[in-house]
C-alpha cells in the first residue's frame, strides 16, 4: 500500500503512475479538494480539516511493507517507526539512519525563523529532475517494501 500525504504533494500523478505499474493500492489522504481518480487502485481519503489530521490518519495505518510519500518530517518519523518506507516528493528516501538529522534540521530552521521574522526560506523550485528522482525513488521503495513485508 502507498499512502500519499496529498494536500501539498506535487507528484500525485507520478505516484499514481508508479502504483499502477506495480499493481499496488494507493491512498491519497487530504482535507478535500482533490478530484477522484477513475483508477480502481486509487482510494481518495478525505479527512476532517485541522492540523495534522491527514498525518495522524496515515501514521495510524501504515506498517511494514507500506510506502509513505510525504515532505512532513514528523510524519515521516512516525511512519519509519511503524516500519514503513518513506519517500519525499524529490525522491529522497527517509530512513532510520537519516530521520534524526532531518528532525534536528527542521527544528533548527523553525527556531531560526521564529527568531528572525525576515528569514522566511522558500527553497528552490520543484524541478523536472526532482520528478524524475521521485519516480525512481518510489519505484525503489516499493521493491524494498515488498521484501520487508512479512511472508505468510
Amino acid at each position: 500500500m502507498i499512502y500519499v500525504d496529498a494536500d501539498a504533494c506535487p507528484v500525485k500523478a507520478e505516484a499514481e503512475t508508479v502504483a499502477t505499474r506495480h499493481k499496488c493500492r494507493i491512498a491519497f489522504v487530504s482535507n478535500g479538494g482533490l478530484r477522484p481518480s477513475p483508477n480502481p487502485l486509487v482510494e481518495m481519503v478525505y479527512v476532517d480539516s485541522g492540523p495534522d489530521v491527514a498525518d495522524m490518519w496515515i501514521a495510524d495505518r501504515c506498517t511494514t511493507g507500506d510506502v509513505v510519500v510525504t515532505n512532513d518530517i514528523p510524519l515521516a518519523a512516525k511512519c519509519i517507526e511503524a516500519g514503513a518506507r518513506v519517500v519525499r516528493p524529490n525522491g529522497e528516501a527517509l530512513t532510520q539512519a537519516n530521520i534524526g538529522q532531518q528532525l534536528a534540521t527542521r527544528d533548527l530552521m523553525t527556531d531560526l525563523r521564529a527568531a528572525d521574522p525576515f528569514r522566511q526560506g522558500g527553497g528552490r523550485p520543484f524541478s523536472k529532475a526532482d520528478r524524475s528522482r521521485f519516480l525512481d525513488g518510489l519505484d525503489r521503495a516499493l521493491r524494498f517494501a515488498a521484501q520487508d513485508k512479512p511472508q505468510g
